[in-house]
């Protein structure tokens, strides 16, 4: 019963910092960015031209696996260190709106001891400006776009993800 509580407790403690703006998760590291002195995201400009490359290389119509091998041919370590890319890794990448200098969070949620996205069942929160971008609004998505016409899935692009004002 102390375990339910407890378990209560901090999910109480996370919704409310997604709500006012405090939440330290908006601020987790990713690649492109390192963290600064004072906590928030800073870019790492090695890491973020690979990001722009990354990119690049989409839109010019190059596969995920196309990509991984010019990094690795490039001798570029993934996000993890290793010296293979993944090709989960890079669509992750692509789909990270942290790199237009937003921060999406609530995308997933634990069920038991499962993650499942979040398409709906909680709020998600959206910080704008949260740091600054690597990837333009545009480029974001038209990448977003783009991965859904390589797919069999519905020709529209979420709105709650990918529309920014």
């Amino acid at each position: 019963m102390r375990n339910i509580e407890k378990s209560k407790s901090i999910r109480a403690g996370l919704q409310k910092g997604f709500r006012n703006g405090t939440s330290k998760m908006a601020q987790r590291r990713c690649y492109g960015y390192d963290t600064g002195p004072d906590g928030e995201l800073v870019i790492n400009p090695d890491e973020a031209a690979i990001v722009r490359w990354i990119f690049e290389c989409y839109l010019n119509g190059d596969s995920l696996g196309k990509i991984a091998t010019g990094l690795e041919e490039q001798g570029i370590l993934s996000p993890t260190g290793k010296p293979k890319w993944s090709r989960e890794a890079l669509n992750k990448l692509l789909s990270n709106e942290k790199y237009t200098g937003r921060v999406l969070l609530q995308k997933t949620i634990s069920v038991g001891s499962f993650k499942i996205k979040n398409d709906g069942f909680m709020n998600r929160y959206l910080y704008s400006d949260s740091h600054e971008a690597i990837i333009a609004d545009e480029i974001f998505r038209i990448v977003q776009e783009e991965k859904l016409r390589r797919t069999n899935c519905p020709k529209t692009v979420p709105s709650f993800s990918y529309r920014f004002e």
